[in-house]
């Protein structure tokens, strides 16, 4: 059989990254701003001509639904590995999608031609959710069409829009698609994708604990018609919004692969990939619609370089310090482009990673994927991980009650972390004090010949002080081998281990329960800083003498945030619309930031006349720089 060999187009940026490696020959197109590389059509038809590529797979975004990058290559007889132009063009429009999707018989959206109360605005082009905003009134609508547009522009080169109706409360659920050159096409089943935040996916499953085998077939046959009507050829995936009754309504067809694949190749078998390999080559499908099966239930996490606690996730950057795949537990698959050492920029989107579990239950699936979460290591960024664990332990996502809207009608204030009950924060009290004085026994050994004649007796009972959350609490510590019982508030717990100090995880036994919990730091000051059940927790613990004197030292006065505008998040400044002198209102947009392709307007927290501004257009900021001051 003759080789195939994986070329790989990169960017200055990218050029340590794992795709890299991976691949036989890499070519740089570009420095790292994506209109310059992974966007820059002409250089990458260049490293096309250069290397003599045969075929091109797009991946999942950049031009990977470009109708105009398509018909390049087949201008010069090279294969592009997913549908042929026209189907492109056709699924690419919105406009034109929703048109023919009404004369295929797949169900659309009523009254998206008409007048409504709230309308969503959005993207003609491209797709991952980005550009989509819903507007209540003429403001919002305003504001929504100048954010969209730039967005669209940005992201995909078209600024046009689509207005329709807002269909409140629905799920998310895509039906995956597959289809050859000969007329064949099959629907590989559902994935379910409610749980969204600024209208993207952050964790999705196979199958849907919604629907039943008879929407689950009229959801697939609906897919399959629009396919077939447009003569799709390769994988694709129809997007559907779905009400509480069942009824389901067309959104869009994504004419590439998905980012959530893997959870179809999980319960059907089918490596996605390989498929639309074949497809390109012109061989017909191997299957049958009988042939595809629902075997077993998959979840994907996204893991995101995002502070959760920013509108569920705005970007964090930098390197990887350190990074530790949870791929050694059982039927977990992890998907990434990154190691350790990588750096996560500005210049692209901040997932890390696709985490995927697999079991024959959805218990088993999510039991996984919550032991998964928990040895999953990455530090040197901020990460999502704590909304993770949170929803997929969260009773009501358990119970499959969800829709896009869980994230802002569980948390309406803002994602805050784990919530600690009265057992957890025993739990966390226990762990830190077993580990402090895991540490000080480890300070307090001799390592080779003792220079004295007599061994110091060891300490076997410590009473210490457990500062979490702005409580206190007065621990009694005693420690037999690896096992440490403490008495918190008037309750033993056991914790056990192998206290390896220098591990990046710390599983331990509490009352007989194993737990997997993470150092993330720890000074010689007793602040130590621990991931439990997903969640950072900063612990102080102190002998009792030390906790009597910190009483007398003075706290820190916290800054007035009222009167400065800081950067949430890394970026670059894209517009400013206050200048020193002015005087802005409560609410007021004071400036617009963009990270990772997408736009964020900054306002006023109060009514107020403006100090200094220390920004301007074009510029680059990091998270917590100061943009604004007002007087």
């Amino acid at each position: 059989a003759k080789k195939t060999k994986c070329l790989r187009s990169r960017s200055v940026c990218g050029a340590s990254g794992v795709h890299v490696k991976m691949a036989d020959e890499a070519v740089c197109v570009g420095p790292a701003p994506t209109n310059k590389s992974y966007l820059n059509m002409d250089a990458i038809m260049d490293a096309i001509r250069k290397t003599g590529s045969q075929a091109v797979h797009p991946g999942y975004g950049f031009l990977s639904e470009n109708k105009e990058f398509a018909k390049r290559l087949a201008a010069e007889d090279v294969v592009f590995i997913g549908p042929d132009t026209h189907a492109i063009h056709a699924m690419g429009d919105k406009i034109e999608s929703k048109l023919l999707a009404k004369a295929a018989n797949v169900n659309v959206i009523p009254g998206f031609d008409g007048v409504v109360e709230a309308t969503r605005v959005i993207l003609c082009s491209g797709g991952g959710g980005k550009g989509m905003r819903i507007a209540w009134n003429d403001d919002e609508t305003r504001e929504g069409f100048r954010l969209s547009s730039q967005e669209a522009a940005s992201s995909f080169g078209d600024d046009r829009l689509l207005i329709e109706k807002f269909v409140d409360n629905p799920r998310h659920i895509e039906i995956q698609v597959l289809a050859d050159k000969h007329g064949n096409a099959l629907w590989l089943n559902e994935r379910e994708c409610s749980i969204q935040r600024r209208n993207q996916k952050v964790v999705e499953e196979a199958p849907s604990t919604f629907l039943d085998p008879e929407t689950r077939r009229a959801m697939g046959e609906q897919a399959v018609q629009l396919a077939k009507a447009v003569h799709y050829s390769s994988a694709g995936t129809v997007e559907f919004l779905v009400d509480s009754n069942k009824n389901f309504y067309f959104l869009e067809m994504n004419t590439r692969l998905q980012v959530e694949h893997p959870i179809t190749e999980c319960i059907t078998g089918l490596d996605l990939v390989q498929q639309m390999i074949r497809v390109a080559k012109g061989f017909p499908l191997l299957h049958k619609q009988e042939d595809i099966p629902i075997n077993g239930w998959a979840i994907e996490s996204r893991v995101y370089a995002e502070d959760p606690y920013k509108s569920f996730g705005l970007p964090s950057i930098g390197r990887l310090s350190q990074y530790q795949e949870p791929i050694n537990l059982p039927k977990v698959r992890v998907d990434s482009g990154i190691q350790e050492g990588s750096d996560i920029s500005i210049y692209y989107d901040p997932m890390i990673s696709k985490l995927v579990t697999y079991g024959a239950t959805r218990a088993e699936a999510l039991q996984r994927m919550e032991a998964a979460l928990d040895n999953y290591v990455i530090r040197g960024v901020t990460h999502n991980i704590p909304l993770l664990r949170e929803i997929i332990t969260h009773p009501r996502f358990i119970s499959g009650d969800i829709t896009t809207n869980f994230l802002p009608e569980e948390y309406p204030e803002g994602f805050k972390g784990h919530q600690l009950t009265s057992e957890g924060r025993r739990e966390l009290v226990s762990t830190a004090a077993a580990l402090y004085v895991s540490a000080q026994l480890r300070s307090q050994r001799f390592l080779g010949n003792l220079r004295v004649s007599t061994t110091p007796q060891e300490q076997r009972q410590w009473e210490l002080c457990v500062e979490l959350e702005k409580g206190s609490h007065t621990v009694a510590v005693s420690r037999s081998g690896s096992t440490f019982t403490v008495e918190v508030d008037g309750v033993t717990v056991e914790v056990s281990g192998e206290w390896n100090l220098a591990s990046a995880l710390l599983p331990v036994t509490i009352n007989r329960t194993p737990r997997v919990l993470q150092c993330l730091s720890r000074d010689a000051g007793g602040d130590i800083t621990l991931q439990y059940l997903g969640t950072q927790f900063k612990v102080r613990v102190l002998s009792q003498l030390v906790s009597t004197l910190s009483a007398h030292m003075p706290e820190k006065v916290p800054e007035d945030t009222s009167s400065i505008l800081r950067s949430p998040m890394p970026g670059s400044v894209v517009a400013v619309s206050v200048k020193p002198g002015d005087v802005v209102a409560e609410g007021q947009e004071i400036c617009v930031i963009e990270a990772m392709k997408m736009q964020n307007s900054l306002i006023a927290a109060k009514a107020a006349k403006v100090k200094s501004v220390h920004c301007k257009a074009g510029e680059t900021v990091g998270e917590g720089d100061l943009l604004v001051q007002l007087e």
